[in-house]
């Protein structure tokens, strides 16, 4: 079945539309964290960051980019978060890759910042080590 962000694309169901190219498409969310809190979307469906090939990930920075400079104009928050989702676990709930542009005031407590952790130099050496192997088994 279509996911959501699938019909609003098809037209199967009514969205506030702020931006559509033939790539991306920007929408108010239906359950903003703010005001102006918009989506940006790729138009095929593709669950998470990974799925998508290079050309989909610039279509969507530059639409975000272009469409967060307007949400900045039209409200002139404080601030804005860009929040992008990939996996349960990390919070994502409907699996077509989006971004949230969420405009902030000072004192809003729309989001909460997590916790920082602390690492040893040793495992930040570690953590890198992992990764740089990773990117050179070219699997990034």
């Amino acid at each position: 079945m279509a996911s959501i962000f699938t019909r609003i694309v098809n037209g199967e169901i009514p969205s506030a539309k702020l931006y559509e190219d033939d790539l991306t498409l920007a929408f108010l969310d239906i359950n903003p964290a703010s005001r102006g809190h918009t989506l940006v979307i790729c138009k095929q469906e593709l669950s998470g960051l990974l799925d998508l090939t290079p050309e989909l990930v610039v279509a969507v920075a530059q639409t975000t980019r272009k469409v967060a400079r307007a949400v900045v104009e039209a409200f002139q928050p404080d601030g804005f978060n860009i929040v992008q989702n990939n996996g349960k676990a990390a919070g994502q709930v409907v699996f077509h890759y989006h971004v949230h542009i969420i405009p902030r005031w000072d004192g809003d407590r729309v989001m909460t910042s997590w916790k920082p952790g602390s690492a040893t130099p040793d495992e930040l050496q570690a953590s890198a080590a992992a990764i740089r192997t990773a990117l050179s088994g070219g699997t990034a």
